[in-house]
């Protein structure tokens, strides 16, 4: 058997980018000691109850024990086969993107603190909801701010559903956010909704907060507040202050010397829309060029 190809899966899982691959990893690692604990009793009680006692996420009151350290450790436990199976499927197919664009820190530090959101939202949430407190494990909060991040980047990306249907990301990811609004009542179900929604609702608040991010429902609000601005006269977009025009207009520069023309709003617009629908890859040389000019001159 030829060598490249036998260990040609171990080669491209090396070039998988940091975090997310570190995940899988440590995810997958703690699954199996999840399961050799299964089959141990110490000094009378199940292994799992004492991993569930010290790292899952423990409602605050008595008798359960709650610390601190729960909300980041519940994040890398998992119930069974299938919820670890879903998570890293997720985590991989929306995150791999992700991470490659905003770099391991950035990433790393969206992912746990959409994953700690979301545990203070099952840990404060379900009480007023007459839920039955139970400790939360999984990393299905974490992953919710994935998703929301990705259908707010590339919101016309095409996801192909059961491999067969091609479905917009911002309608198959919208759909998934209004079923887990729509099940919060269900508290005694076993699914920590509630976590599933504040890990999106922290995704979406770091996206809309973070200013290197460009995304088209930013880029919506930026027009809608420069026309609001503009005066209904032919010329009112020349009124006002210089600091107001510069959000509308940027200017090239290429190899160092500035080109004459000016590249105008709707030519971001266009670019944005690229990105959205088919990945930064797929920029050509200038177009990565007035995007970067751009930036810096919002900056």
């Amino acid at each position: 058997m030829n060598n490249s190809y036998r260990y040609g899966g171990f080669r491209r899982f090396s070039l998988y980018p940091t975090v997310i691959k570190n995940l899988l990893i440590i995810n997958g690692a703690v699954f199996f000691l999840q399961l050799l604990m299964e089959g141990l009793i110490f000094n009378g009680t199940s292994g799992v109850l004492i991993v569930n006692k010290w790292f899952a996420l423990n409602p605050i009151e008595s008798p359960f024990n709650f610390q601190v350290w729960q909300l980041i450790t519940y994040q890398f436990l998992h119930g069974g086969f299938t919820h670890i199976l879903f998570n890293m499927f997720a985590l991989w197919m929306f995150g791999f993107e992700i991470e490659s664009m905003w770099g391991p820190k950035k990433f790393l530090l969206f992912y746990l603190m959409a994953g700690v959101v979301a545990g203070l939202f099952q840990l404060f949430l379900t009480p007023m909801l007459g839920g039955s407190p139970a400790p939360t494990i999984g990393a299905s909060g974490a992953v919710y701010g994935v998703l929301i991040a990705f259908a707010m980047i590339f919101p016309d990306r095409y996801i192909y559903l059961y491999f067969l249907i091609p479905v917009k990301a911002k309608y198959l990811i919208g759909f998934l956010i209004v079923m887990e609004f729509l099940l919060v009542d269900s508290a005694n179900s076993g699914v920590a909704h509630l976590a599933h929604l504040g890990g999106a609702l922290a995704g979406f608040i770091f996206i809309l907060l973070d200013k290197k991010t460009h995304v088209p429902l930013k880029n919506i609000f930026r027009n809608r507040q420069f026309k609001s601005t503009s005066s209904s006269s032919p010329f009112g977009r020349f009124n006002g202050n210089e600091s107001e025009i510069e959000d509308a207009r940027f200017t090239e520069i290429n190899n160092g010397t500035k080109d004459k023309s000016e590249i105008t709003q709707e030519e971001i617009d266009a670019i944005l829309d690229k990105i959205s629908q088919s990945g930064y890859q797929n920029l050509t040389d200038k177009e990565k060029r007035i995007l970067f000019e751009a930036s810096k001159k919002m900056k």
